[in-house]
């Protein structure tokens, strides 16, 4: 995504949006990681610290804001609801803070519950 003003122009890479947003998201209450669904076997997986950008999908959009999808694992329990809100929130106040893009939209899909 490239921005620009008077002073010249900055070009944000997808790998910072997708880092950002998974750094987030797995900090709130009840989020065990991000998750990616295996095309092999179709099974859901729990991604490590390092490769949690592959649970994140970001979509750029025509009038200069983002939509992110998310994959993320819950623990068992929790209120997904409220879970899912936090982590919405958490996540366009954190990529528009760090980055200067507004946020469109944030989809949170839950792909599994750990015990």
């Amino acid at each position: 995504m490239k921005l620009e003003n008077e002073l010249g122009e900055i070009r944000i890479s997808s790998d910072v949006f997708t880092t950002v947003t998974g750094s987030a998201a797995t900090n709130c209450y009840g989020v065990k990681g991000m998750a990616v669904r295996s095309t092999t076997d179709g099974l859901v997986h729990l991604l490590k610290r390092e490769s949690m950008s592959k649970g994140v999908k970001v979509y750029y959009n025509a009038d200069g804001t983002v939509s992110i999808e998310l994959h993320i694992i819950v623990e068992n329990g929790v209120n997904l609801m409220a879970v899912c809100r936090s982590i919405m929130s958490e996540v366009r106040y954190v990529v528009s803070k760090t980055t200067g893009v507004e946020v469109a939209s944030v989809d949170v899909c839950v792909d599994s519950m750990r015990f």
